[in-house]
């Protein structure tokens, strides 16, 4: 096959725009993709995918490599967060509202570096006084300077790929605070476990979860039946677990087998 040619079966149905954005957010998810492989998810010739990584790498976004492309590691960090704050954005919008009222004036919540958590935050102004915790600078930097809000970051060693503190001395900053509520979410649900790619992460979630009085799992359908390396939680280890009115009715009879306090948030 020449590569002038697109992939059998498949159909130029993006314009060139649209193209070219879903190549730069697909590099920037996964770090680095390869050019057969991008050609064949979207369906266009390699040379389509060279053209269009050619300018991608002229605005700054990537770097072209011998059959491959690599996100720049200056737009990486930032690149991932909006890239996840644009997944499920609705389904995250519903839990965040949900979530808003199982908090109290006058409370502290833990806020973990979960872009469900950033949801969250952006609910908080005018809902104070409310102390808040977080290791995400993100959520740092929507509360910062908020009327009635107290804002706690706990600092440590930054990690640009989640913009957000986490290590050792983050989880240092967390244990000797006591929250009324911590607020997470989690990369992957399964076999009655929440779990996360990041070891890093899960080190800072879990001291969150252990310096809270009370437990919020927020998650939203696309995570069941996922699988992530790293362990977090059991979820009957949360005092409730926030999902919104998509999730498959096998997940839910699950959670409910499993003795797990669920709370439905609806979509609009």
């Amino acid at each position: 096959m020449s590569p002038d040619e697109p992939t059998p079966g498949a159909t130029e149905s993006l314009n060139p725009q649209a193209r070219k954005d879903r190549i730069r957010d697909r590099v920037l998810e996964l770090g680095s993709a390869r050019i057969e492989d991008l050609a064949r998810e979207l369906g266009v010739s390699v040379m389509t995918i060279h053209r269009d990584l050619d300018r991608l790498a002229e605005e700054g976004w990537l770097r072209k490599t011998r059959g491959a492309a690599t996100a720049q590691q200056s737009v990486l960090f930032e690149s991932n967060v909006r890239y996840r704050t644009t997944q499920q954005r609705e389904a995250k919008a519903a839990l965040a509202r949900a979530a808003l009222e199982e908090i109290e004036r006058g409370q502290a919540v833990l806020l973990d570096d979960s872009t469900t958590s950033l949801a969250l935050a952006r609910e908080l102004p005018g809902h104070g006084p409310l102390t808040v915790i977080t290791n995400f600078l993100a959520v740092v930097n929507t509360l910062a300077g908020q009327p009635g809000i107290e804002l706690i970051s706990a600092g440590g060693s930054y990690d640009p790929h989640y913009d957000a503190f986490q290590g050792m001395a983050t989880c240092d900053h967390i244990r000797p605070l006591r929250a009324d509520t911590v607020f997470v979410s989690t990369s992957a649900v399964a076999d009655g476990h929440c779990y996360h790619q990041s070891q890093e992460a899960i080190l800072v979630k879990r001291a969150m979860l252990a310096a809270a009085q009370r437990r919020v799992l927020l998650v939203d359908h696309t995570k069941f039946g996922k699988r992530a390396l790293y362990q977090v939680a059991p979820l009957d280890g949360f005092d409730l677990v926030i999902v919104d009115d998509r999730i498959p009715e096998k997940e839910l009879e699950a959670l409910r087998e499993g003795g797990v306090n669920v709370r439905f948030a609806a979509l609009n």
